[in-house]
């Protein structure tokens, strides 16, 4: 078998190829429980098959391939090594993003089964059916189940067309009331390993093809409403205005100053997002009496974010009250940063300095993975593969080279069969 063949062009070729199973003729659109899903669950579980895995589909839908540590159904004691990633998609996604990450450790188990090698513990490669959060509004279903930590309320979560959790699994040929049978027994899974594009610019900045990930951004998110007065555009002077989408903007240009000033500072970098703008009602010839606005605050050190948002709040709330408005924020979600485990983190510098004849580049995530929802069940680590286009990622523009495609299946490759426990 040449492994240059099947780490590079094969793996190039598979991403292409699940890439045309989409909702959207022309642009890549797969969500979580659609018909178009489950026919990329056919096909990975095809490849895994093939490559010498048992393959099932999970009570969930996540698709497992299992290699043995002895090549039988079963073997008393041996423990599980766990890699895989997502693959459902944003919407106009790119064909990189989460599907990589699945279709690479396939060659990896079928470069290994090629050579009848066969390791003390046993394999599973999963293709992890829900992360994005796209369909139902919430993140990382197929992780959080095999990890244990799947709340079972989100079976009543319901789609833009009102189709509930339950009722899409029902569709899928799912059991919604067997869910909790997908958790796995932490006693039984040595790790897990996530192989991933980057989705940033640093590695294809600094000329690196591969890099170490320390840590698994932490997040909190806000929705923010600033209430002004509304009034005539043309006849309320500048002085007298309680213009809600001016002291909106001024906040905006506050969190963006504080966060580019502290993240150098601070431990685990510090960025902050306003992603959605909203005027409610809003008329070109009305100043604006209210703003609504998001707020996206990470960082790989959870104290160091909360330390953070302690400060950045009472300035939005000073900027309210200079402008006369009235501004309320509530918090809307609040992901602990994952850091990973320092035993995995050096294999895998083990394995990109002999894959590359350089020390490894560390660096942490800004992006949340499946490998954040499993680090309550197991140590975990991540490798990250550059990306082309400046790092653009979430876009049909996101690429990677199919030497760095190479070169990525290369260290997974040495991780997955040289893997030791802490």
């Amino acid at each position: 078998m040449n492994l240059d063949t099947l780490f590079g062009a094969e793996i190039m070729a598979r991403c292409d190829a699940l890439a045309q199973h989409t909702e959207e003729p022309g642009r890549l659109t797969r969500t979580y429980l659609t018909p178009v899903q489950r026919a990329a669950a056919d096909q990975l579980a095809s490849w895994m098959r093939e490559a010498g895995m048992e393959a099932r589909i999970d009570e969930v839908g996540n698709v497992i391939g299992r290699y043995e540590s002895d090549g039988k159904s079963a073997n008393a004691g041996a423990k599980t090594l766990m890699t895989g990633s997502h693959f459902d998609t944003v919407v106009n996604a790119g064909k990189y993003d989460g599907n990589y990450g699945i279709i690479t450790p396939i060659a990896c188990i079928k470069a290994l089964n090629a050579q009848n090698i066969r390791l003390p513990y046993a394999i599973e490669v999963v293709g992890f059916a829900e992360e994005e959060g796209v369909r139902y509004k919430t993140t990382m279903m197929g992780s959080k189940a095999i990890a244990g930590t799947y709340d079972l309320n989100v079976l009543n979560f319901k789609d833009r067309g009102g189709i509930s959790v339950a009722d899409a699994m029902k569709a899928y040929g799912l059991d919604p009331q067997a869910v909790g049978k997908t958790a796995r027994n932490p006693k039984d899974v040595l790790g897990f390993v996530e192989i991933h594009i980057e989705q940033g610019p640093v590695l294809l900045n600094e000329g690196r093809a591969a890099g170490t990930v320390t840590s698994i951004a932490g997040v909190q998110r806000f929705q923010a409403v600033v209430t002004g007065q509304a009034g005539h555009a043309g006849t309320t002077p500048m002085h007298m205005r309680k213009d809600a989408a001016a002291a909106a903007a001024e906040m905006l240009m506050a969190i963006e100053r504080y966060c580019a000033a502290e993240s150098p500072r601070i431990e685990g970098g510090l960025v902050g997002t306003v992603g959605q703008l909203n005027v409610p009602g809003g008329a070109i010839n009305v100043i604006p009496g209210a703003c609504e606005f998001s707020i996206d605050l990470r960082s790989g050190h959870d104290p160091s974010r909360r330390a953070a948002w302690a400060l950045l709040e009472p300035e939005l709330h000073a900027i309210a009250k200079r402008r006369h408005v009235e501004l309320t924020i509530t918090q809307t979600l609040e992901l602990p940063a994952a850091p990973c485990a320092p035993h995995i983190m050096a294999q895998i510098d083990t394995a990109i300095a002999t894959a590359t004849g350089e020390a490894s580049r560390r660096l942490p995530s800004g992006a949340g993975h499946d490998a954040m929802a499993m680090a309550s069940m197991c140590p975990q680590g991540m490798i990250f593969i550059r990306c082309g286009n400046g790092g653009i990622s979430h876009n049909p523009l996101e690429i990677i080279t199919e030497d760095d495609a190479r070169l990525g299946a290369k260290v997974l490759y040495e991780v997955l069969r040289n893997f030791k426990e802490a």
